[in-house]
Parts: C-alpha cells; sequence; structure tokens
C-alpha cells in the first residue's frame, strides 16, 4: 500500500514539475518577445530622426526616404514573430539605402548628429540582436519540451500550452549578418 500510494506521490510531483517548467518557459518567452518589442521600438522612435538628417543633406533622394517610411510603418504594424522578422527584415534593406546615401555625402557622414544616430541605431541593432537570441533560445527550449516525452503527454492535458514561433532572419539578412555592410566615417 505504502509503495503504490508513494509512486502515486511521484507521478503527481513529476506532473507539477513539469507544468511549473512550461509555465516558466512559457513567461519567459512573453517576457523576451517583449525585451525585442522594446528594442524595436527604440529603432522605430531613432528612424525619423535619421531621415530627417539625411533629408537636409540629400533632398532629391525621397523615393529612398519614402521607402524607409514605408517599411518603418509596415514593421510596426506587424504581429507575430513570422510577420515581424519579415517587416524588419525589409526595413532593415531599406536602412541600407539611407546609409548608402550618405556615403555620397562627405558634409552628411562628417555631420555629429547623424554620426550619434547611427551610434544609437547600431547599439539599438545589437541589442534586437541579443533579445533575439534570447528569444529564440527560450523557444527552442519551450518546442523541445513540448515534444520530448513526457512532456508531450503532461502539456497535452493542459491545453494553455502552445508552441512558440522563432523569430528568424531571411537568407539575405543572415548573409549581411555574417558579413556586415563597412560603413566608414
Amino acid at each position: 500500500m505504502y509503495i503504490f500510494l508513494g509512486i502515486i506521490i511521484l507521478a503527481v510531483l513529476f506532473v507539477v514539475v513539469m507544468y511549473n517548467r512550461f509555465v516558466t518557459l512559457t513567461n519567459r518567452g512573453r517576457e523576451a518577445w517583449s525585451d525585442i518589442d522594446v528594442q524595436l521600438k527604440r529603432r522605430y522612435d531613432l528612424i525619423p530622426n535619421l531621415i530627417n538628417t539625411v533629408k537636409g543633406y540629400a533632398t532629391h533622394e525621397s523615393s529612398a526616404f519614402e521607402k524607409v517610411s514605408n517599411a518603418r510603418a509596415a514593421a510596426m504594424g506587424a504581429t507575430g514573430a513570422h510577420d515581424k522578422g519579415q517587416a524588419e527584415n525589409m526595413l532593415t534593406g531599406a536602412l541600407k539605402s539611407i546609409f548608402a546615401i550618405a556615403e555620397a555625402y562627405p558634409d552628411l557622414k562628417a555631420n555629429d548628429n547623424f554620426g550619434k544616430l547611427q551610434m544609437e541605431l547600431s547599439d539599438t541593432e545589437n541589442k534586437i540582436q541579443a533579445s533575439r537570441r534570447f528569444y529564440n533560445s527560450t523557444v527552442m527550449d519551450l518546442n523541445t519540451g513540448l515534444e520530448q516525452f513526457p512532456g508531450n503527454v503532461i502539456a497535452g492535458f493542459f491545453s494553455k500550452f502552445s508552441k512558440m514561433e522563432f523569430f528568424e532572419l531571411d537568407e539575405a539578412e543572415a548573409a549581411a549578418a555574417k558579413n556586415p555592410v563597412k560603413v566608414s566615417f
């Protein structure tokens, strides 16, 4: 009788531990996504200042400014990891065109405000990458736990646990991350 009761107690404790692990991983994933959102908001706030600074030197490049503004609006309105990732990749490509314009204007490259904005944007990009790595690591732990036995059985009893999407780079962005664009002053 005591052995049977001990087995039942161990089984219940195991289920409780697994449940709490899934709760922790789910909450960590939400927190990590929130960190990404904070850094993306900072990036969105810097972009209009960058565009205005560049406009002062290159007023005839309106199509590039419009492209960045449209990409920024699309990124701000995107929801979900997949859509947000695609929109962010488009925004990154549009921003590269702004920095390419800056290369053609030595006075702009020497502008203190432009340099500070570029440094802040670079710092924000690094923070986005760190947040993205933390988020994807947490998502991987959660998804693996939900797929492996006995986690998949335990998670099946509780409908509140589901897999989360990774926040991924597309192939062009991944190549750019491996070979960053050189910007010189």
